[in-house]
């Protein structure tokens, strides 16, 4: 299995669509460039921010060939998302990265019909990493969503010795006792980047690394700044940056968080077009306030490039 360290911030990127709701591929090289130039070079595709869960199988598969495409003889490193209800498309999923040439595969647990206990969990994830042994393989622990309870160290516990490519979790959770068990679990050998990107400064404290966030996509600065800040030590400066993370996200939020962070990468200059069904997207009007509250924030300062 290749050695991965994930460091840094890892924008979980939004998946690209015409205004009729079809994939639109074309965007992909525009939102590459984008992540590039705000000093991101990491993309975890195909994830909750990309709404892997309202893709077709096809759907999913285009998008990362794209992504690969855009990635390949660049800086930017891709995370394919491949956890699915159905274990056999995870499975393909996962096969189809690695032939690509992504640096990892990452996976949700299902949902719908959810692991019972720990060890079912371990099951699922058992028979998706397998079908990509070469890659490093982080479980994607987000309970807001799957419903799930289940100990995410105690997966790590008991899927250690299962899973020869386990590297870790992608942690999007806020239960901060849990990442401190994770951390340690199994002497401290899984890489476990955070996913919370409104209290990273938390994370930070407790060890964190590496982040994965869907306001990287668009906020980077501030976090680079809350990153930086708290390496030299300056706290007061590393707060008042995370706290302008929290005003962003309330705002979007209060919105629809998938349509409002589309809507924003539009005022970025980077259209990744509408929403898809069940989330909903913005109408002009309400793009028009948007913006007015952004820039109320002083967000498009807090972005802008020195």
């Amino acid at each position: 299995m290749k050695h991965l360290s994930i460091t840094g911030l890892i924008a979980a990127a939004h998946t690209p669509f015409h205004a009729d709701g079809s994939l639109n591929l074309a965007v992909v090289e525009k939102q590459a460039a984008h992540l590039l130039a705000n000093g991101v070079k990491f993309a975890f595709i195909g994830g909750t921010t990309g709404e892997c869960s309202s893709l077709t199988l096809d759907e999913r598969r285009a998008l990362t060939v794209r992504w690969m495409e855009v990635a390949r003889g660049s800086e930017l490193k891709v995370i394919a998302h491949v956890g699915a209800n159905c274990i056999a498309d995870a499975r393909s999923l996962a096969t189809q990265a690695q032939q690509l040439g992504a640096v990892a595969i990452s996976a949700l647990a299902p949902s719908y019909f959810k692991p019972s206990s720990v060890a079912a969990l371990v099951d699922c994830m058992v028979e998706i990493a397998a079908a990509a042994p070469e890659l490093p393989f982080y479980y994607y622990e987000i309970p807001l969503l799957t419903g799930l309870s289940h100990s995410p160290s105690a997966f790590l516990s008991q899927a250690a010795e299962r899973i020869p490519n386990l590297a870790g979790i992608k942690f999007t959770s806020s239960n901060l006792m849990e990442y401190q068990l994770c951390r340690a679990a199994c002497g401290g050998r899984f890489d476990i980047p955070f996913g919370f990107d409104e209290i990273m400064l938390s994370a930070l404290a407790l060890g964190a690394t590496g982040a994965v966030g869907s306001s990287f996509n668009f906020a980077a600065p501030i976090y680079h700044r809350v990153i930086a800040a708290f390496e030299r030590g300056d706290l007061k400066q590393a707060r008042a940056e995370q706290f302008r993370s929290v005003q962003l996200v309330v705002s979007l939020a209060s919105r629809g968080y998938i349509g409002a962070a589309k809507a924003t990468m539009k005022m970025l200059g980077v259209d990744v077009g509408p929403a898809r069904l069940p989330n909903g997207s913005l109408n002009a009007e309400q793009q028009t306030t948007l913006r007015a509250d952004l820039e109320k924030l002083g967000f498009f300062d807090w972005v802008a490039k020195p």
